[in-house]
This record gives C-alpha cells, sequence and structure tokens, in this order.
C-alpha cells in the first residue's frame, strides 16, 4: 500500500492555524521548540510511516500471526520495522525525559500517530499500548517501578499490553473474576482468563508487560473492588534483565474481521506473579490513565483510516475514467472522463477530506490542551481535554468507518476486492468503533458522566472559548448558531436528565455526533479564516464551504433527534425483542 504525507498540511497546521511555537514558549520543556524542528520531526516521522510501514501493511494482514507451540508468530518484516520505530525513540515521543522519554508535545505528538496508524494499523498496535501502559506506570507506579519499567518501555526494549477483558465481564468490569492472593514477599499470585488481549504475546520485544485488573479475596463487590497489576513475561532480576518466566501464556489468537497483522490473544494467568500497581481496589481509576491515552490514540486510529480511504479512492477517481460529464465530455478525445467529472464521486471524496483535515486540526487542538493539562497544571484545560476525550474516540472512528466505506464505494466492484486495499482500510477501521469502550459507551460517558455531573458548565465553558476565536465573516454567523444550537441542547439535557433517567442515554449518540460537527465546524472556519491565496490555501476554503454547506447541516437532524423523549425507545417490551 503507498501512503503519501502531507508536509504542507501539517507546516499549515503547526504554523498558520494554530501557531504551536508561540503556544509551547508557555511550557518550559517545550520553551525552545521551533516550528523548523517540529516539521523536520514530523517529516521524519513521516517516513517511517511512508517508507517502512506503509509497504508492510497489506503483507500483514495477508499473512496474520499465528500461534505455533505456544509462541505467537508476527507477519514478516514487522519485527524489522518494529526495530527501526523503537531505536527512532517514537514510542517515547511524549514521554517523560527523566525517564528516557522524548518529552515532545503531545499537540505534535498527535499527528506523528495519524501517520503511524494510517500507514500500518496491526503494526502500531504493538507500540500504542506500551505507551498506554508506561503513562499508568509513571502515574501510579512506585519511584521503584519506575524506575524499573519507564525506560524500557519507552525504547521499546519491552512492549506493554491491557489485561481487562473477560469472556462474561466486557464494559461492565466489576463483575470480572480474575483473582489476586497476596504473597509473603509482597508480591501477588494472578489466575483467571482474560480475553481480546491485543499484544498480549509476540516475539517483538525482550519482554511484555501486561496492567491486568483483578481482585483480592476481601474486595468490595462492583467496581470499587478491583486492583491493578503489573504482571511481566519474564520477571525482571535485581537489575532489570528479564529473568524467570512468568505463569501465563497466550491459549488461542482471536479469528478477527480485520488488523489481522495484530496479535490478539486470550491469556491464561495461572498463579502468575503480579506487582500491585497503585492501591489496593483502586484499579479501575489508575486503569483509567491508561485507557483515556488508548481512546484518543484509537481516535487517531480512525482519523488515519480516513486519510488513507481518501488517498487511494482520490488517485483512482483520477486515473479512472468512466462515462461522461452531465455537463458535456470534457475530454472527448478520451472513450470516457474521469471519475472526478461525476457530482456524486466529488460529494463523497469531499466528504472523505473535509473530514479528515478538520478532524486533523481537532487531535492537534485536543493534543495542546494535554500539554497544558500535563505541564501547567491548567485546569481549565484538563476539563476540556477530558470533555472531548470520548468525542475524539468515538466521532473520529465512526467517521474513520464511514468514509472508508465511502472510499470503497468510489472504486466500485475494485473497491471490494482484496488487491485494491480498501476492503482491507474497511475491516481495519471497524475496530477502532468497538474497542477502549464502544462508542455507545464513549457517548453514555460525554452525556451522563460530563455533561448531567457538572450540568453543562465545561461545555459552556468551551462553548466560549471556541467563540473567543478570530474568524473570517464568512463563517462568524454561521458557527454562531451552531453554538447557540449546542448550548440549548445542552442545557435541555440536563433539565430531562432530572425528570427521566434513561433520557440520557437515549440520546447520548447524536449529541456526540453533533458535538463532533460542530467543533469540526469550529475547526474549518479556523482553517479557513487563514487560508492563503494560493492552489492549497483556495482548496481549504473551498472544502471548508463544502462542510457548511453539505455536512453541517445534519446538526438539525440531530438536534431534532436529541429534543425528543426516551419514550419511543423504551416502551418496547424486553419479551417483544
Amino acid at each position: 500500500m503507498e501512503y503519501k504525507v502531507n508536509n504542507e498540511e501539517m507546516r499549515y497546521l503547526v504554523k498558520d492555524v494554530f501557531d504551536l511555537e508561540t503556544q509551547w514558549k508557555d511550557i518550559d520543556r517545550f520553551s525552545e521548540l521551533s516550528t523548523d524542528d517540529a516539521l523536520a520531526i514530523l517529516s521524519e516521522s513521516g517516513r517511517i510511516a511512508s517508507e517502512v510501514m506503509a509497504p508492510l501493511n497489506f503483507s500483514g494482514d495477508t499473512e496474520g500471526c499465528r500461534l505455533e507451540n505456544g509462541i505467537v508468530k508476527v507477519p514478516s518484516g514487522f519485527q524489522e520495522a518494529f526495530k527501526l520505530i523503537t531505536e527512532g525513540g517514537w514510542l517515547g515521543f511524549s514521554g517523560n525525559p527523566e525517564f528516557d522519554g522524548q518529552g515532545m508535545p503531545k499537540s505534535l505528538g498527535c499527528l506523528v500517530e495519524e501517520m503511524f496508524w494510517a500507514a500500518n494499523t496491526s503494526l502500531y498496535l504493538y507500540g500504542t499500548l506500551t505507551v498506554g501502559a508506561a503513562m499508568c506506570i509513571e502515574e501510579h507506579g512506585t519511584p521503584e517501578q519506575k524506575n524499573l519499567y519507564l525506560p524500557r518501555l519507552y525504547s521499546g526494549k519491552w512492549t506493554g499490553a491491557m489485561a481487562l477483558t473477560e469472556s462474561h465481564a466486557g464494559t461492565d468490569l466489576g463483575i470480572m473474576r480474575t483473582k489476586a492472593l497476596e504473597q509473603s514477599d509482597g508480591t501477588y499470585s494472578i489466575s483467571g482468563q482474560k480475553i481480546f488481549i491485543t499484544s498480549g504475546e509476540h516475539e517483538l520485544a525482550e519482554n511484555i508487560v501486561h496492567l491486568t485488573l483483578a481482585r483480592l479475596p476481601d474486595a468490595p463487590a462492583g467496581s470499587k473492588g478491583i486492583s491493578l497489576f503489573i504482571v511481566p513475561k519474564y520477571l525482571p532480576r535485581d537489575d532489570g534483565s528479564p529473568g524467570d518466566r512468568n505463569n501465563w501464556f497466550s491459549s488461542s489468537l482471536e479469528s478477527k474481521m480485520g488488523v489481522k497483522g495484530s496479535a490478539t490473544s486470550v491469556i491464561n494467568y495461572d498463579g502468575a506473579t503480579g506487582f500491585l500497581l497503585g492501591s489496593e481496589n483502586g484499579g479501575l481509576l489508575s486503569m483509567f490513565t491508561m485507557m483515556n491515552y488508548e481512546r484518543l490514540s484509537v481516535g487517531l486510529q480512525g482519523l488515519g483510516a480516513i486519510d488513507v480511504a481518501y488517498q487511494l479512492s482520490a488517485a483512482y477517481a483520477k486515473d479512472r475514467v468512466q462515462g461522461r460529464s452531465p455537463s458535456g465530455p470534457k475530454n472527448p478525445e478520451e472513450v470516457a472522463d474521469s471519475l472526478l467529472v461525476h457530482p456524486d464521486v466529488r460529494r463523497m471524496l469531499l466528504t472523505q477530506r473535509a473530514y479528515a483535515e478538520a478532524c486533523r486540526a481537532f487531535g492537534v487542538y485536543v493534543g495542546h490542551q494535554l500539554d497544558r493539562a500535563t505541564h501547567l497544571k491548567d485546569q481549565k484545560s484538563k476539563r476540556i481535554s477530558e470533555l472531548l476525550t470520548p468525542v475524539v474516540k468515538a466521532f473520529f472512528t465512526d467517521k474513520g468507518f464511514e468514509c472508508a466505506v465511502m472510499g470503497q464505494q468510489v472504486l466500485g466492484g475494485h473497491g471490494y476486492i482484496k488487491d485494491w486495499g480498501l476492503e482491507q482500510i474497511v475491516r481495519d477501521a471497524r475496530i477502532g468503533q468497538i474497542y477502549e469502550g464502544t462508542n455507545g459507551v464513549q457517548a453514555n460517558d460525554l452525556v451522563s458522566r460530563k455533561i448531567v455531573r457538572d450540568g453543562g458548565v465545561t461545555m459552556r465553558e468551551f462553548i466560549a472559548e471556541m467563540r473567543s476565536a478570530d474568524l473570517s465573516s464568512d463563517y462568524e454567523q454561521n458557527f454562531s448558531e451552531q453554538c447557540d444550537l449546542l448550548l440549548d441542547l445542552t442545557d435541555h439535557i440536563v433539565n430531562q436528565a432530572e425528570q427521566d433517567p434513561e433520557f440520557p442515554g437515549s440520546i447520548s449518540v447524536d449529541y456526540l455526533d453533533l458535538v463532533g460537527h460542530v467543533v469540526c465546524a469550529w475547526c474549518w472556519a479556523l482553517m479557513a479564516s487563514n487560508a492563503s491565496g494560493d492552489d492549497f490555501g483556495r482548496a481549504k476554503t473551498i472544502t471548508a464551504k463544502f462542510f457548511y454547506e453539505r455536512l453541517l447541516p445534519r446538526s438539525l437532524g440531530l438536534a431534532e433527534n436529541i429534543r425528543a423523549t426516551s419514550n419511543v425507545a423504551m416502551q418496547m417490551p424486553a419479551e417483544l425483542f
């Protein structure tokens, strides 16, 4: 698969739209980072994505992973490619330099991650879980745990995995059964089975660190009785080198729809040695550190799917000749015109492009809010980043799948054939809507835990920030009306939730979709307001106009859904389903 990085697009966001160099000066760690430095970094990560990762995407899907005598084999070439990624320091890109991380801004890291996801989703899955595990250990680990695990995770010598799900307990982790028994030496014996464990077993690294949820014997019932444990594949020796093999193994690999180059294991823990991470019975709260990072990262996976689907379908539409333009032949010397003369093909391509470019800007903005929250302890940025994380995860992955299917549709029959690449993108994109909490769970988190819980205060704060931006008069009034709509619906949800406890869950998906569209409208207004008169700028202006005229009106239909009651959804008796 060919994947191209648009360096001009990266420069535009870093320099013209967000002026990140100025923003970074407020943060000591980034104060010396210049636009030129940032663009050089993005150029190199783009080279890794396009030259190292993308060429293995198709073959990795075809070959897949296999389990042989208890050993998980990854596709050919993955070992060498992963080594190049880790040697380049890309897993520790935003990691704490105190533990050998690169210490780069998350606002920049979002662009790097998008490229890696777009180039080879299966391969990057081995890396993103590693980063999430490191963040969790840094937040909740002891000094000894941090010193042992973080440098090895950031370097990629060791990789990470998250072991939550059990066959009977998916989202409802409170009913999980994996047990932990404290031992005389202060360690814990972990027993149970976990399923759907991404990167749970493989041979890409010398050790694999599982962050595993388990229950102590006297733990309270439900989610308040879950603890988190570090359960490495090999028990570290005193010098930190891998020692004895721990008592867990991959009993099988899941047979999946997509991301076939990523090993997804059933893991059996048979008295495996674990080390408590954080406090007893505080595991779920600790694990949310990792899950929130993964949710943002999975959102960027969705963005990568939009971009690569657009690239493939746009290139095909330019080259494929089929039919004539409704206004008359554009290429009379040839037997037919290119697909680009057809209005419906234009609609599909511009939809993909409009979502890709808006979501990219959206991701950079959220990344910068995380930078401010982490390094400046800015509480407003913390609230806004927490508010928008479920939107990024769900909206980006919903649009990732939608636009992948749209790209497939541009190719017609060829889109259904494996050799053209689009059918793989469709299959790979689908998981983004499911793992790290399904998109319905994300929507419920946004509405019930964020909007209803604080009475809409943070959403109003965020809307005020969007309104404060200096926008072109071409977009100012329309965008202001969208903000009014979002404010009105937010207040409506808060009021209705007091009367009807089932109302938030019945409209949460529509509300999240509405929020995503309004934020994308803001991003397009920002981008178009900074557009120049050259071809790049003209394309921005045209795409912004397309978004406002053809995609943003979806908010009106979503608003009508949100104003409905939950009665229609809930009145059907269970026995009639």
